[in-house]
């Protein structure tokens, strides 16, 4: 059991890491990740909804008729992204308000209708939350690498919470000059695909 547990759970940090290994939920890996904070905030984010949606689909999962099973997990899934939306409102406004529309979008995030469907529909609660866990923090280390790429060399700082940075390129060096290039939308996929190349070379076994 300990065995298949640690497997569910780290198959998501490697093997199966969201946007670098099967390429899902580029949406937010690519709108979110000017600054390693707002990565960070929107992968604990989609962690939550990760976690508690498949916990709960996995648990009525002999109860949810088929025919209907996938509008049931979008109504679960939104439940939960309402709940992180109010806490995000009440306890990390700034951060609500950079990450924008794409906290309500989470619900249409394929990562998380995926794991529902393909995993949490078919296993135990425990086993459903290992595989949550999982696939959430790999998803939330990834958003936050391509953050710190792109703000380290858009903006030459690191913000990890609160808004101010935790180091600051001109700082070491007066006469740095950013690629402000980086933290455009261009930018952006620039990011992703010479990470992906990278993955690409390593390989996920």
């Amino acid at each position: 059991m300990a065995q298949s547990l640690a497997k569910e759970f780290t198959k998501g940090l490697w093997a199966e890491l969201p946007p670098f290994r099967l390429v899902l939920g580029l949406c937010p890996v690519l709108a979110v990740t000017k600054t390693v904070e707002n990565g960070l905030g929107m992968g604990i984010a989609t962690t939550f909804v990760l976690v508690f949606s498949n916990l709960l689909v996995s648990l009525l999962r002999n109860v949810i008729p088929s025919k209907v099973r996938i509008a049931c997990y979008i109504v679960i899934i939104a439940t939960f992204v309402t709940i992180v939306e109010f806490l995000a409102q009440a306890f990390a406004y700034p951060l609500f308000l950079a990450l924008g529309i794409f906290i309500p979008l989470i619900v249409v995030n394929c990562v998380v209708l995926g794991r529902a469907e393909a995993f949490a529909s078919k296993n135990n609660p425990v086993m459903a939350i290992a595989d949550g866990l999982g696939i959430g923090i790999g998803f939330t280390l990834s958003l936050a690498s391509i953050g710190l790429v792109r703000e380290f060399l858009g903006s030459g700082t690191i913000t990890i919470w609160g808004g101010t940075p935790v180091f600051d390129m001109t700082s070491v060096f007066a006469n740095f000059q950013p690629f402000s290039f980086m933290v455009e939308a261009p930018g952006a996929f620039v990011a992703l695909g010479l990470m992906l190349a990278v993955m690409n070379l390593i390989p996920s076994k």
